[in-house]
């Protein structure tokens, strides 16, 4: 375009020139050599402007002859690397695509065209064909002398750490990349490389120097950097955290200023305050971070900060962050846990069930389960929730990379990635559960709560029968053998005699005088030992007025029995106490009735 407009302008200044030669005509004298020579000054002039281009034309076809031999050598000079680099642009293309043959024939090609002095793309070529055909040694010979030439540094070192960690030799690449990215920090594989190391070796403040010289060089942007610097930030505050709470509270605040959502930033902060007993600073870290985004952990430290607080304390601070995040799933579910706690089931109960209707998931099913437990205790509602829970979607938990973890973590285990874990459902790829669970066709097939069972039972009370007095003389103290493992002293006092009454089975008992006065037990159907019979106090001591010769009385008949049906909730005459008082024990086996002393 300036060539264009250069010409222009000198067609228009002659032009004008010669007009000008025109509108002032005159003639031009010359005498030269005795002779006179006589013209106009536009035929002069038009003289002088062919004379001068007669001369400019000569002048270009002489340089032309001379400088022709040095033309044609660079005519073929230009031809050939122009078909040298076509070769090399084909060769590429072939090993990009993987055709090895190709490459090799392209390769040989290059080579003989072009110099590799003056073109190191002809190594690269090289490389990625022996790559091609699998001879690793040689494109690593091929990267390693790239790697020692100025010009193609970075791109041998870049392809010795791709062999590196193709052939699983991880230290050898980390030393490639640390190499690159010391020279050059605005290379994105090396710089990245280099920081995942310093990640899992532990080295933060390396990690964060290399991250600062990254943003300056604006390989990654401003938003980008902050967050992995509070990522950054954060992991050094939990590695430090127990051996210096102020300095790890401090980089917990660094990190919050950079990223306001970071749930584990915020979480060592608070537990740094709590630590030293400042509940009020805590709260102020946890409650902004709740406001942005609620996360059942910080719902936890929150209603448990203080461990003293009574569960209606820990229920007015679920309440609290309620009030800050209302309509939310992770403040409904803190309140129904902490109303559980503190036994206030219809609030529990209200609470989980409208976090239910936000979001049905497997805790929360979990907790209406729990709620019905410690309120009804009816196992059928029971496994009704707990059968809802099986079918809703998972709880939220940290995940990377396919690993669910219950603590947050700076760096994945399994690809080193930076902030890799999220705190999101396990399988996120599914859409939805297997079967789709709705709270209100849940509420409407929950069984009512199951009434107490009526159970019915024989038991056979013996009612004792008074018998008729017997006349007999008076005795002294009588002494009555019972069986080993009870034994009963009785006071016999002078009765009546009168006709003995009739009797089922038994044998004779025989009575012996006693010399000792003994107080009289009464008995009703228990035991001697049970603490439910008190013996009689005060009880009168027959003298002895002479002895008496031993009398044989039969036993006395087997007093009636009287069958009660017992009922839950009905009470039950019984004398004695209860037949499943452990005090109560069972009478013995029926071939033991004869050794047994019946006392009415």
């Amino acid at each position: 375009m300036t060539r264009i407009v250069s010409f222009v302008v000198i067609v228009l200044l002659i032009a004008v020139g010669f007009a000008w030669l025109a509108d002032r005509p005159g003639v031009l004298s010359l005498e030269w050599q005795g002779q006179l020579i006589q013209m106009s000054m536009m035929v002069a002039a038009s003289m002088v402007a062919a004379l001068i281009a007669a001369i400019m034309i000569l002048w270009w076809m002489i340089s032309t002859l001379w400088n022709s031999p040095h033309a044609a050598r660079r005519y073929f000079r230009a031809r050939k690397r122009d078909r040298g680099y076509q070769a090399l642009s084909t060769g590429l293309i072939a090993a990009g695509a993987g055709n090895a043959l190709l490459a090799r024939k392209m390769t040989a090609r290059t080579q003989g065209l072009l110099s590799a002095d003056q073109e190191p793309l002809i190594h690269l070529l090289e490389a990625q064909a022996d790559l091609i055909e699998g001879k690793y040694d040689a494109a690593r010979r091929k990267f390693e002398a790239m790697a020692n030439d100025p010009e193609t540094r970075e791109l041998g070192l870049r392809g010795l750490y791709i062999e590196a960690r193709r052939q699983g030799a991880h230290e050898a690449a980390l030393q490639y990349a640390e190499d690159a990215a010391k020279n050059a920090p605005y290379l994105p594989w090396a710089a990245q490389a280099t920081l995942e190391s310093k990640c899992r070796s532990g080295e933060w403040d390396d990690a964060i120097r290399l991250l600062d010289q990254q943003k300056a060089a604006h390989v990654i942007e401003r938003g980008e950097a902050e967050r992995l610097k509070a990522v950054l930030l954060t992991a050094k505050a939990e590695e430090k955290f127990e051996i210096d709470p102020k300095g790890a509270r401090d980089d917990a605040k660094a990190a919050l200023k950079l990223s306001k959502a970071l749930v584990p930033a915020a979480l060592v902060a608070a537990k740094s305050y709590l630590r030293e007993d400042n509940l009020r600073k805590a709260a102020a870290i946890l409650e902004p971070v709740w406001k942005a985004e609620p996360h059942p952990q910080i719902a936890e430290l929150y209603v448990r900060a203080r461990s003293g607080d009574t569960a209606i304390d820990r229920l007015k601070r679920a309440e609290r962050l309620e009030s800050l995040k209302p309509n939310n799933i992770e403040s409904l579910f803190a309140v129904a846990q902490a109303a559980l706690a503190a036994q206030d089931f219809d609030k529990a109960r209200a609470k989980a069930q409208a976090a239910a209707r936000i979001a049905p998931r497997e805790s929360v099913f979990l907790l209406l389960a729990d709620i019905e437990e410690a309120e009804t205790g009816d196992q059928g509602r029971v496994r009704h929730w707990m059968a809802q829970a099986l079918r809703a979607p998972r709880d939220p938990a940290w995940v990377a990379d396919g690993i669910v973890s219950e603590k947050w973590h700076p760096v994945s285990p399994v690809s080193g990635r930076l902030d890799a874990f999220e705190w999101k459902a396990p399988f996120g790829q599914l859409e939805g559960p297997v079967e789709d669970v709705s709270v209100d066709s849940a509420l409407a097939s929950l069984p009512d709560v199951a009434q107490p069972e009526i159970r019915e039972r024989i038991i056979e009370i013996p009612v004792p029968v008074k018998p008729e007095p017997v006349k007999t003389e008076p005795k002294p103290h009588v002494e009555t053998k019972v069986e080993p493992k009870v034994e009963t002293k009785t006071t016999v006092h002078p009765v009546v005699e009168t006709p003995k009454p009739k009797v089922q089975s038994g044998e004779p008992t025989k009575v012996t005088p006693s010399a000792k006065a003994e107080e009289v037990v009464p008995f009703f159907g228990g035991a001697p030992d049970d603490p439910g019979v008190k013996k009689a106090e005060g009880a009168p001591l027959a003298e002895p007025a002479k002895p008496v010769t031993p009398v044989t009385q039969t036993p006395k008949a087997a007093a009636p029995k009287t069958t009660v049906i017992e009922k839950s909730g009905e009470a039950v005459p019984f004398f004695g106490g209860l037949p499943d008082d452990p005090g109560v024990k069972k009478p013995s086996a029926p071939a033991d009735e004869k050794n047994r002393l019946n006392l009415f």
